[in-house]
Parts: C-alpha cells; sequence; structure tokens
C-alpha cells in the first residue's frame, strides 16, 4: 500500500503490536539506504528511542535501527534541541518514510490566516518538499468526531491533491464526495432512533466507493482476525473481556444537597457573559473590531464570525463545567471557585473604570477556542488572558457596561451558590468515593485472576487524580498493605513507596512483566498496585500485568476510552481475563442523554472505520 499510494494507515486494534509492524516497515526502507523520521506523541518517544537504543531493554538491539525521532511538537519549533537534533537545522525534506505514531492528532486542517498550523508544517515541509516522501500512519482510532478526520489524515499521503489517489481507485466519485456521502450517511443514521442505531445499520447506508477507500489505504486487524488467522503459540493469546460493569452513582447521600439534575439546570442557566464580551460592545462601536475579528468582510455588517466563535466558547464552557461535574465534586469545586474568582476580577476592573474614567482594554480569548471540539482536552481558559486573546483587545469604554455588569452578577450569584452547595461534600459524603473505595476492596477480596490485585484507574483530570491519591492511598496502604502510584502530565509522578520516581520507573512498577522490571529496575524490591492516572498513560503503555481497569469518569471522546482499555487489553496478556468498570453519573435529563447518545454514536463510527470489534462499552 505505501508503494501503490505513497501512504497507508495503520489501524490495528490496540494492544496487536502497530508498533512492532511499523519497525518491521522501517528495516525494510532503511535496507534500502532510505532515510526515515519517526514523528511521535512526547510522551511516546521513549519506546522509540529505546528500540534504536543500545539499551537493555531494547529487544531489537542487533537490528541497529537508525530512524531519526521527533515529537509532534517540534514540526513548530524554530530553535533548540530535541533528542540530540538541532532543530533549526533538521532537513524537514529529505525524509523518504514518516511514520506518524497517533496519527489521530493530525485529524484537523483547519488553515489560520496568522501561522502556520502543525498539519500544514507536516503537510508543507516534510511531504511535498525534497524527497518522494512516503506517509506510515498509526491510530487504532483514525475517526475521533467526524469521517473528515480520516480525510485529512490520507491528504498526507497524496500531497492535498486528491487527483494523486484518485487515479489509483476504482471509484468515478471524487474523493471529497465519498467522504461528504459518507458523513451525510452518519448524520442520518445518529437521527434514528435507539435500537435502531446499530453497527450494522451504518455499515449498510455507506457507500461501496467509501469501503474502496478504506479498503486501499487502511490496514485494519481485529482480535477475531488474529485468533483464525495467525499462528500466536509463540506470542500468547488474548485475554476474556468480562462484560463490562456499569454504575451510575449520586452526587451524595445527603438530603440537603442538590443533585446533578438540579446542578446541570443551573449551568444551563448560566449566560458565560465574561466569555463574550464582543457581545456587549455598542452598536456605534462594532464596526472599528470588524476588521481585526474578520478583515475579509464588509465593513458594516458586524462581526458575525466572531459572535459565532464567542457563542461557541459559552456551550464549550457549558459542557467542560459538565465534564468535571462528571469526574468528581472536587474538580468541579475547584473550577467553579476559579470561575468566581475571574467573575469578580473582571467586575473589579468595571467598578475601576466606572469610578476613574481611566479606560482600560479586556482581552477576547474565543478566537483562540473557534475550532475546539467539546470532546477534545481543553482546560479552562482563563477570561481576559492578554496572551491568548492578544489579537483583540475591547476598550471598556465601547461597551454597554450596566448590560454586561448585570449579566456577569447574575452568572456569579449562580456560581457561588453551586459553591456553596458544593462545599457540603466532604469526602466522606462522596457517594461515587466511597463506592470506588468499595469497588476496589471487592476486588482485592475476589482477584478475577488468582493473585493478581492490581487496578488501574483512569480519570480526564489532574485534580481528580490528585483527589483520589490523597483519599485511596492512605486507606489503601492501612486496610491492604498495597501501595499506590499517580502519574498525570501537570505534576511529577508520585506515590506511597519511600523512594521518588520518574514517570517510567513509576510505570514500571506498577507493570513489572511487561515492562520488564528485571532489566531495567532489577535492585528495586517495591511494587505499585493501584495506579491512578490522566490519559497521559492511554497511548502505547504496556501495563498488561493488571487485569481490572477502572473509569472514574468517562470521557467525552470514544478514542480514550478504546485507548485506555488498550492498556491491558493486549495480546500476551497473562491475565485470563479482565475487567471494565464504568463509572456514569445519575443524570436523567435530557440534555446530557442527548450528549452521552452522541459519545455512543462516535465510538461506533470510530469502531466501524477501524478494526471493527474495538468497542469496549459493549
Amino acid at each position: 500500500k505505501l508503494e501503490t499510494y505513497n501512504g497507508c494507515i495503520l489501524a490495528d486494534s490496540v494492544g496487536l503490536g502497530k508498533t512492532f509492524t511499523a519497525l518491521a516497515v522501517i528495516k525494510y526502507y532503511e535496507l534500502r539506504n532510505r532515510s526515515v523520521l519517526v514523528l511521535c506523541p512526547k510522551k511516546l518517544a521513549d519506546n522509540w528511542l529505546t528500540y534504536k537504543g543500545n539499551l537493555v531493554t531494547n529487544i531489537f538491539a542487533k537490528d541497529r535501527f537508525g530512524y531519526d525521532v521527533l515529537c509532534h511538537t517540534d514540526l513548530l519549533r524554530e530553535s533548540g534541541y530535541s533528542f540530540g537534533l538541532a532543530l533549526n537545522r533538521v532537513n524537514w525534506g529529505n525524509y523518504d518514510l514518516v511514520v506518524i505514531d497517533e496519527s489521530h492528532n493530525f485529524r484537523n486542517n483547519t488553515a489560520f490566516e496568522d501561522r502556520e498550523t502543525r498539519y500544514q508544517r507536516l503537510l508543507n515541509q516534510v511531504v511535498r518538499q525534497g524527497v518522494k516522501t512516503k506517509v506510515l500512519m498509526l491510530s487504532a482510532t483514525p475517526v475521533n468526531n467526524r469521517f473528515a478526520d480520516l480525510k485529512n489524515q490520507l491528504a498526507l499521503a497524496y500531497e492535498g491533491e486528491p487527483e494523486k489517489l484518485q487515479s489509483k481507485l476504482k471509484s468515478q466519485k471524487h474523493i471529497d464526495e465519498i467522504f461528504r456521502r459518507a458523513q451525510a450517511a452518519f448524520n442520518a443514521w445518529s437521527a434514528l432512533p435507539a435500537e435502531e442505531r446499530t453497527a450494522r445499520a451504518i455499515l449498510g447506508a455507506l457507500d461501496f466507493d467509501f469501503f474502496e477507500v478504506l479498503d486501499s489505504v487502511t490496514i485494519a486487524r481485529s482480535r477475531r482476525h488474529i485468533q483464525t488467522y495467525y499462528d500466536t503459540k509463540d506470542i500468547g493469546t488474548f485475554p476474556e473481556r468480562l462484560k463490562p460493569l456499569s454504575f451510575h452513582c449520586q452526587l451524595t447521600h445527603r438530603k440537603d444537597v442538590i443533585g446533578f439534575n438540579e446542578i446541570f439546570g443551573r449551568l444551563n442557566a448560566l449566560t458565560l457573559a465574561v466569555y463574550a464580551p464582543l457581545s456587549y460592545v455598542q452598536p456605534s462601536r462594532l464596526s472599528q473590531y470588524e476588521e481585526l475579528y474578520d478583515p475579509d468582510a464588509e465593513v458594516g455588517h458586524g462581526p458575525l464570525k466572531q459572535t459565532g466563535r464567542e457563542k461557541g466558547i459559552q456551550a464549550l464552557m457549558t459542557v467542560n463545567l459538565l465534564k468535571r461535574l462528571e469526574s468528581s465534586v472536587h474538580s468541579f469545586r475547584l473550577t467553579l471557585q476559579s470561575l468566581a474568582a475571574n467573575h469578580r476580577h473582571t467586575l473589579e476592573k468595571i467598578e475601576a473604570f466606572q469610578k476613574t474614567g481611566r479606560d482600560s482594554t479586556f482581552a477576547d480569548v474565543s478566537p483562540a477556542f473557534a475550532d475546539t471540539e467539546p470532546e477534545d482536552d481543553t482546560e479552562f481558559p482563563t477570561p481576559d488572558d492578554a496572551q491568548i486573546g492578544q489579537k483583540v483587545q475591547i476598550n471598556l469604554s465601547d461597551m454597554d457596561l450596566p448590560r454586561w455588569k448585570q449579566e456577569l452578577e447574575g452568572d456569579l450569584a449562580i456560581i457561588e451558590g453551586l459553591i456553596g452547595e458544593m462545599q457540603k461534600v466532604t469526602p466522606s459524603d462522596d457517594a461515587k468515593l466511597q463506592h470506588l473505595k468499595t469497588t476496589i476492596m471487592s476486588k482485592l477480596a475476589s482477584p478475577i485472576n488468582a493473585g493478581n490485585k492490581k487496578v488501574l484507574l483512569f480519570t480526564a483530570f489532574a485534580d481528580t487524580a490528585e483527589y483520589l491519591y490523597d483519599h485511596l492511598s492512605s486507606f489503601l496502604l492501612e486496610k491492604a498493605h498495597l501501595h499506590t502510584g499517580k502519574v498525570t502530565g501537570s505534576s511529577s509522578p508520585k506515590s506511597t513507596l519511600k523512594k521518588t520516581y520518574d514517570f517510567q520507573s513509576l510505570l514500571t512498577l506498577f507493570s513489572p512483566r511487561a515492562k520488564e522490571k528485571a532489566a531495567v529496575l532489577p535492585k528495586e524490591t517495591g511494587e505499585i498496585d493501584l495506579l491512578i492516572g490522566t490519559d497521559c498513560i492511554s497511548e502505547r503503555q504496556n501495563l498488561q500485568d493488571c487485569d481490572y481497569l477502572i473509569n472514574y469518569d468517562i470521557h467525552w471522546n470514544p478514542v480514550r476510552i478504546i485507548q485506555r482499555f488498550g492498556r491491558i487489553d493486549r495480546i500476551g496478556s497473562k491475565n485470563k481475563c479482565i475487567q471494565l468498570v464504568n463509572y456514569w453519573p445519575d443524570i436523567t435529563l435530557d440534555e446530557y442523554i442527548n450528549l452521552k447518545e452522541r459519545v455512543e454514536n462516535r465510538m461506533v463510527i470510530a469502531d466501524v472505520t477501524a478494526s471493527g470489534d474495538d468497542n469496549p462499552l459493549d
């Protein structure tokens, strides 16, 4: 496929060894004197560097790989070093093969007037320039949210020129038309009643041309395919997936605290005007901001594009609050407190201007989040952050301050009311936390595989991970004499062991067999049985010593759920069976149900465009 179409997406199920397959392809090209670049997320670079290094943990040391390793983020760096390479001297156009690990990170091809995106830099500087470059993309889930995700990744192989691929396909339809029809079919399928919204139904609705494209430029082997057509006696078998356990927990059993439904109702009542300053600019002053937001717009027509962005960021922030509410009362409480502080700061700014008459500006942050999906991992932006909103600074003298101030005060009253309710909920009152303790202790008392006490606990937020570590580590040490570790992308690893360990060492102590502890840390006697982590460890980590994975919150991006379970659902696991546990919030509102269905729908689209058996929610 690489030779015929110049590119290919390897979309094997999680745990089937996409990295090893890619290494075999790399060696094929290296033996032909070809130059190879591996582009990967920063947290996965250690894996790729291991396989080319003179290390005791390198099982391919005899192969003497010579590829370069750079991170996705290095594409936009102009200076400094990355793994020994001077970025200002990298000959980006001289690679014959580029291997893109977790290629779904390049699913968006949105153009900006004032900057080049990572995707565009990859396409222009690496693929189009210099020697003819072949592109091998690795992703168990090339489609995250829409079929355009797949189209954008494939465009890297045909250099953004569809005709180059079109001429090699049997279909008479244009590539863009094929993907448009596929998206329309998915949209129609999404509107069907729940009982009719099956994988079989969406497969029947998609055109033959779409599957021809998939078959031409993707390889997607499933667990079932491997078990049927491959001899696995030397590498072991897959563990049996037990039926997932789902728990719907209340926020608290206290009767004097409002429940999820009422909280959600109050969140929907927020205007979040603090994120929409342009909506409060006086009509007579709008024209001066028009050119800043949309230089190509006709003057006098109003910055409709920008007000649309502000509505988008308001909706995004509402979903962001809901995600934190789902995660933990602690994360929700911290976010509310931060939001309240931002409102007070803005009101103080308005009051100071009204008292002194000295003009001040307010930075509009919404353009920076114009293309953010609710499922994306987006931190809550700070209103009036000049670094984010440097392009447009709105003068307070140009605004309808009485109206804006009234909306801000109304929102602040709602937020402070919610904070008051959340402060009543102590850890002992936290129903989900207490249920989690019971779940873990039950697993320890009745292990699903003899002697296996390991539990991998995922959360989307570092705040929640810290909260869980604080209230589980001492509990588990006291009750079961077991050690706990915590890894997040925003702070140093932590454990109840006496020594301090780095990221990889902590993972090795949790999964000593899969991570080859005997070779890496031969003198270490300690071991971790509960690992609490965010999605910084949801990709390309072998943690299959563990047989029990808990999603303390459900990530809105279904790809994350597949990736999380893939840490323990791997070929060659010594566990006979593995268990997935999902915690869902006890919300019955239609608005929430619609969001939940959206995740489940996108889980299906991610599954049917890859290997076909990767839906861990089934």
